[in-house]
């Protein structure tokens, strides 16, 4: 699964109007919902595209939704802005058959694991230097470390923070402290989501965050609502 993308499933879906600076792909996985974008409402549509910082609401009250949520300066964030219209902020679906055309996916196909495979084989490929490689294991396995610095990384490869900062930028498309963000952050809703009797705050520590403040901080920012109301607002299914 692509490091810079959340992906969520989810049912008896009502969230209130909110923006947040992750593109975001909604689709449903069988009946039509409603969803309010900026300021337009859209009636029984099958899904939309949004770019960052667009206000919107959904209500899919008797249906389920994938949800996806991905970092605009990644390569895959960048490739979805490419798929704009000039001033288009939205994109949305009407039917099952729009969705497949544009995601590349099978006739009406609504698997998320086969939607995220289309996107990404649009990426141009990348041999990733072993140092970004390095980096990204030291992550995957110290994530939860609240005190990890650009030192810790130079110390680990040998590069200054500023060689670093570049190289994983041009290999990844979004910088370090971004992808160091999004492990915390999938980490952190993956737990609270699965672990249902475990405290936020907890978790928070757990998951490299200071405190639950800092956590509830970056869930506004990136994915336009706090830990709690996505804890306890839906029915989620799966986190994949």
């Amino acid at each position: 699964m692509n490091p810079f993308i959340l992906a969520l499933q989810a049912r008896n879906l009502t969230v209130e109007i909110h923006r947040h600076s992750a593109y975001q792909i909604v689709i449903s996985n069988d009946t039509p919902f409603n969803s309010t974008i900026d300021g337009t409402l859209f009636e029984d549509i099958h899904g939309f595209l949004i770019k960052p910082h667009i206000s919107h609401f959904c209500v899919a009250e008797n249906g389920t939704l994938n949800i996806l949520n991905i970092e605009p300066y990644s390569n895959i964030g960048l490739e979805l802005a490419s798929r704009f219209k000039e001033n288009e902020e939205y994109i949305v679906f009407d039917q099952p058959s729009e969705t497949s055309k544009f995601f590349k996916t099978p006739k009406d196909s609504v698997d998320i694991n086969v939607l995220i495979d289309g996107l990404v084989s649009d990426l141009p490929p990348t041999n990733y230097d072993e140092r970004v490689t390095k980096i990204v294991e030291y992550i995957a396995d110290n994530y939860f470390k609240s005190d990890i610095t650009p030192k810790t990384f130079e110390d680990i490869v040998f590069l200054s923070p500023s060689r670093l900062a570049s190289l994983f930028k041009k290999q990844t498309g979004s910088s370090l402290s971004k992808y160091l963000l999004w492990t915390r952050m999938r980490k952190a809703i993956y737990i609270a989501l699965s672990e249902k009797e475990r405290s936020l705050t907890d978790i928070a520590y757990d998951t490299g965050f200071y405190d639950l403040p800092q956590w509830n901080k970056y869930m506004y920012e990136m994915f336009g609502m706090p830990p709690k109301a996505l804890k306890f607002n839906s029915d989620l299914i799966k986190v994949f």
